[in-house]
């Protein structure tokens, strides 16, 4: 009957504060110490982050929040959950035979299991972010955030009916457009008015030209006749 029993007692509580210690050592993310942690302390103690706090005007005062720094605090929250549920207890658990046979070999594979799932991880948040470019985007939404909040007008919201709303945006559009063409009628009705000037100068150089031959013809002829 007692080999029946799970007996990840109190070495494997041990060897999980340690392999997760160990784990952000190597590079995991702030406040994964105590994450293998049963009552979830390092997830508590992750919410009393100064880029989350409320800043030094108190409760009702709001901090700066980018939506980088947002997003580097949800993705580290996210790596905390995943290595709570990856804890040494159920570690041992489900490779309970094995435990009983090699513990300090358990606890030696947990650690280099926790430590390359934080490294796949982080690698592949990384991947995500220089493929998606959202360091930039995300500074950029910043940036349009703060050039809103500056204007005094308000902001454009759709009234609800599609109509209406397409009928606001069609008529600037459209007026826009009209007044470009009308900038493009006058610039050919302009260019227009030269090439007929050019046309109405060379036909009177060709008339003038016609009435010097004529009048020398006439002047030959009558030249021949004595």
């Amino acid at each position: 009957m007692e080999e029946n029993k799970p007996e990840p007692g109190p070495e494997p509580g041990t060897g999980n504060d340690a392999d997760t210690g160990d784990a952000a050592e190597k590079g995991g993310p702030s406040g994964v110490n105590g994450a293998g942690g049963a009552d979830g302390s390092g997830s508590r103690d992750s919410q009393h982050n100064p880029n989350l706090s409320s800043g030094p005007g108190g409760p009702g005062s709001e901090p700066k929040r980018t939506r980088l720094k947002l997003f580097n605090k949800v993705m580290e929250k996210s790596l905390q959950r995943v290595i709570t549920e990856a804890s040494f207890q159920r570690f041992a658990h489900s490779f309970h035979p094995f435990y009983k046979l090699q513990p300090s070999v358990t606890q030696s594979i947990h650690r280099t299991f926790i430590s390359q799932l934080q490294t796949s991880i982080q690698d592949d948040i990384s991947q995500i972010m220089e493929e998606g470019n959202l360091h930039a985007q995300l500074d950029e939404l910043d940036r349009l955030q703060e050039e809103g909040s500056d204007t005094a007008e308000p902001a454009w919201r759709p009234s609800g009916v599609p109509e209406q709303d397409f009928h606001c945006f069609l008529i600037p559009y459209s007026l826009q457009q009209q007044e470009f063409l009308r900038k493009a009628v006058r610039s050919l009705e302009q260019e227009n008015g030269r090439l007929a000037q050019s046309v109405q100068a060379g036909r009177e150089r060709l008339s003038e030209a016609e009435k010097q031959i004529q009048e020398r013809l006439r002047e030959w002829q009558v030249s021949q006749t004595f």
